[in-house]
């Protein structure tokens, strides 16, 4: 189910940029560089802002998700060491700093410490019971274990921390429709497209789930030219 997995996707590669909090802009050139996949210019940026503000949490989560990305990409386990050293120095310093929540889980399930991935994102959920981020993305992880019931448990309980998360309601959704409970599926999309009607797939699985059964199924058969 590609769609879940592309609702679930952390932002390991989402760089904060920053709002001209650095002297010269160097987290934004950072970001700059990275995205054109020049990651050790990248680094030597954020090394910078680091410089001239020490201690930021966006820099150490930037400067995180470069050698995060390193790692995959050249395959050295020092740069995952040091990635996940940078994650733990930006939630130290910013314990609600969900980019950084989300990178860590994905390089600690990376590394086959889905155990941690799942304690460290249970324990933010537990420091921020009105949030509902922590809860999706521990039904993210479940989903990627193969274990729909709890991801859909703790979709549920996002929704009821916060009834307006689009990510929560549309992924709820998606697995309610794979499950074969159209009626609910629907609820949750047309709810989620009130939220943000923004949504051009959400907005067809809502027109597709409330067309009377023999016109959606028409709908979905490819219309034949008349012979001549």
């Amino acid at each position: 189910m590609a769609w879940l997995a592309g609702l679930f996707a952390a932002a390991v590669v989402v760089l904060v940029a920053g709002c001209g909090r650095f002297r010269g802009n160097d987290n934004a050139q950072g970001v700059q560089l990275y995205q054109q996949g020049n990651y050790q210019g990248a680094a030597n940026h954020f090394q910078r802002a680091l410089a001239e503000q020490p201690g930021s949490p966006d820099a150490f989560y930037n400067l995180g998700a470069t050698y995060h990305q390193q790692s995959k990409l050249f395959g050295r386990p020092s740069d995952m060491q040091l990635a996940e050293q940078y994650y733990h120095l930006c939630l130290a310093r910013a314990p609600d700093h969900a980019a950084c929540h989300r990178a860590l889980a994905v390089l600690l399930v990376e590394e086959g410490r889905g155990e941690e991935a799942v304690a460290s994102l249970e324990a933010w959920a537990a420091s921020r019971p009105g949030d509902a981020e922590p809860r999706v993305e521990l039904a993210r992880l479940c989903y990627e274990h193969g274990n729909t019931l709890d991801a859909e448990n703790h979709l549920i309980d996002a929704v009821g921390v916060d009834p307006n998360n689009t990510r929560a309601l549309v992924a709820l959704g998606q697995i309610r429709e794979a499950n074969g409970q159209p009626s609910q599926a629907l609820a949750n999309y047309s709810r989620a497209l009130a939220i943000d009607g923004n949504q051009p797939v959400v907005a067809a699985k809502v027109a597709a789930l409330s067309a009377p059964v023999g016109q959606a199924r028409m709908a979905a058969v490819p219309q034949q030219s008349a012979a001549r």
